[in-house]
This record gives structure tokens, sequence and C-alpha cells, in this order.
């Protein structure tokens, strides 16, 4: 394999719930879910069981042909949702890259203007495909890739409206964001910048595209971020949480959008198949009729407030901070030592950035799990920087 990450030397074999077995028969509490993938565990019996029924009547036949499961997925995802339309795909770079595609057809196809520049922010992340790296607002993902395709404004400074102000011009479609910058160190959107930046964009005839591949599908503590910003996008994407594990992304909308990607316009050949939307769908209906994000807004709520308690006065912590189960305790120094100490301690978690810890619990995490992962954590705090 290319060495693309940095990968830690442990070798997994097996999961289920929290828990997570190595080679050697270490047990681990995981503390990452996959990096915001197995938003209900590892292994979890509902979806095992959507998976095992649809692997035993239809694979795959192609997008040219309609399908029940993405059929029925389609309908849960628009009824419990603001969007009208949602096209599939198969991860959250696909998904944002369809996202900057519909904004820019929109205005040069339907509306018949020269419009295509794209804002986006300083640390946000985007993905890995030429475009979507090319939005994303850190250098280092661009790095080697030039020359990046053109259209893309990422100066833009978070929570700061007067930025994006600046940033527009007779060019510009679309403002894109991640409600919570996760990859960027954990840093929640102000409910006042957002709903100022809803305002700015209606006023200047712009698209508002939230980037909810992370904090998608109940992970900052309602089904998406953006429900509790009391304002609607016009696009948003999400993947990580979809399938719990099982690769699907998808890129919703509204109706007015619906023009501009007609047939020939965008398509994938494995998107949205049988299997991917049986268990998309399995992990939404559980999701839905288990209250899953209002559980995950109490235990964030817990979260927090005891890793504030634990570590908020210790010399080598600057802040603990996020929304819902995605979490961040802010270092002043590098994260790494911290990351592997907790590791060797048996509690998965993963960076944000140099300085981050990021915690990213499954949204069933029991309060006995809770407290076990906050012990580990204070304890290596207190062992490595005391």
């Amino acid at each position: 394999m290319f060495p693309t990450y940095a990968r830690y030397p442990l070798t997994i074999v097996r999961g289920a719930g929290s828990k997570l077995w190595d080679a050697q028969g270490e047990e681990y509490l995981d503390f990452s879910s996959g990096l915001a993938v197995t938003n209900l565990g590892h292994s979890f019996e509902p979806v095992k069981e959507a998976l095992k029924k649809q692997l035993d009547e239809l694979w795959h036949v192609s997008n040219l042909f309609h399908t029940v499961p993405q059929q029925e997925l389609a309908a849960l995802l628009t009824e419990h949702t603001c969007a009208d339309l949602v096209f599939f795909c198969n991860s959250g770079a696909e998904a944002n890259e369809a996202a900057i595609k519909l904004a820019r057809r929109y205005y040069q196809h339907v509306r018949g203007e020269n419009r295509y520049e794209i804002i986006t922010f300083k640390q946000s992340f985007h993905g890995r495909t030429l475009a979507t790296l090319t939005a994303t607002g850190q250098d280092k993902v661009k790095d080697g890739f030039a020359p990046l395709p053109e259209g893309f404004y990422c100066e833009a400074l978070y929570n700061d409206l007067e930025s994006v102000k600046a940033a527009i011009n007779e060019r510009t479609c679309a403002v894109m964001l991640e409600l919570v910058q996760a990859e960027g160190g954990v840093i929640p959107a102000d409910k006042e910048f957002v709903q100022q930046l809803r305002r700015l964009c209606d006023e200047h005839d712009l698209l508002l595209i939230f980037d909810e591949v992370q904090t998608g599908m109940g992970r900052t503590g309602t089904l998406f971020a953006y429900e509790q910003y009391g304002i609607e996008p016009d696009i948003f994407t999400v993947a990580k949480g979809l399938g719990n594990g099982f690769p699907i992304g998808a890129m919703l909308s509204k109706a007015k959008l619906v023009e501009a990607f007609g047939p020939g316009s965008h398509a994938t050949t494995f998107g949205g198949t049988p299997i991917a939307t049986a268990a998309a769908k399995a992990v939404l209906t559980y999701m839905i009729e288990h209250r899953v994000p209002e559980q995950a807004r109490q235990m964030g709520e817990y979260l927090l407030g005891r890793l504030r308690e634990e570590l908020g006065g210790h010399p080598y912590v600057q802040e603990v901070r996020g929304l819902g189960m995605l979490i961040g305790v802010v270092c002043k120094g590098p994260a790494a030592d911290l990351i592997k100490a907790a590791h060797e301690e048996r509690l998965l978690v993963v960076p944000a950035g140099p300085n981050v810890v990021r915690l990213l619990p499954n949204l069933l995490l029991t309060k006995e799990e809770a407290e076990q992962g906050i012990q580990i954590l204070t304890r290596v705090f207190r062992s490595q920087r005391s």
C-alpha cells in the first residue's frame, strides 16, 4: 500500500459496540469510531441484519434502474431533513464534489450566469479529490498538486462575516462551510455567524452549502448540525456515519436546484447500490426510532462537562470544546505524544490538527464507558505533562 497514512502500530481484527480488539487479543475502548463513521458502534446488529438480507437479494444493477432500498432511503432522508432531492455517491469527498458541481451548474446552465467561484474558510477540510482539496482551507493538503482548479476562494475567516462580505464578487456562486471545523481543530460555528451568513447569501443570491460529512447523522446532538442553527442550507452533504461503516455518501438539496442535474450531468457507478442504501436505511431508521441524536446530545454534554472538570485546570490544556459527541481537547503544544500514550492505555483517540486530541465515541456510548475513557485520558494528561 502507498504510505498515505501515518498508521498507528495496531492491527485491529474485531469490533463490537465501543470495543475493539487487536491481533494480540488486547481490548481497546474506541473513542474514534473510525473517524465518526461507526456512529452506532462496531458490528451493529440491525445494520448487520439489513446487510445479510440485502446480500441474499440484490447487490448491484447500476443507477439506470430503480431499486427499493435506494428509493426508501431517499424518502427517509427527505422526510427527516430540509432537503427535497438526493444524489447518492460513495464518500464525503464525492458528496462535496457533487455539491460544488451542482452549485456551478445551477448558475451557468439554469440561470445562464458566469458564476462559479465558491467561498470557503481557512482551516476547513472538504476532501482529497482535486476539487475538494482545492476548496479546503489548509495548504498542507494542496502541497504538490498544482495547478489546482480555478474558482475557489479559501481565505474567509471562520466565524467572521466581514471576511465573507469582502470575498464576494460578480463570480461568486456559493459559500461552503462545516458547522464544526473538525479536521481544523474541532471549532464550532457561532450561531449568530451562521444565521448572518444565511441572510448574506440570500441578499447576494448565493447558495449556502453545509459540509455535514462529519457533523451529520446524529454526531452533534441532532440528526444534522444545521438544525441547531435555526436556518436551512440550499445544499448539504453527508457520508461518514450514513452507512455506519459501509461506504456511502449523499448530496442533498432544495427542489429549486433540480434542473441543474439532469441525465448525464453527473453520475457514479457504485453510488447508492442496494447494499449501501440498505445499510444506510437501517442506520437512519434506528436513529430516528430510538432518538439517537437526543442521546448523543445528552452524552455529549456529560462528556464535555466531565472533561472540563478533570482537564480544565491542567497546565497543558488550553480548552475543551465541541458540539455533541464531536469533542476536542485543545493542548498548549503538540498532541501526538498524548494520543500515543492514550493508545498505550487502551483508549483510541485521534488528532484534529497538530494540537488537538479529538474524541469521537459512538453515539450509544454508555455512561460507564464514558467514565472509563475520561479516567484514562485524565491519567494520560497528568502523567505526561505534570
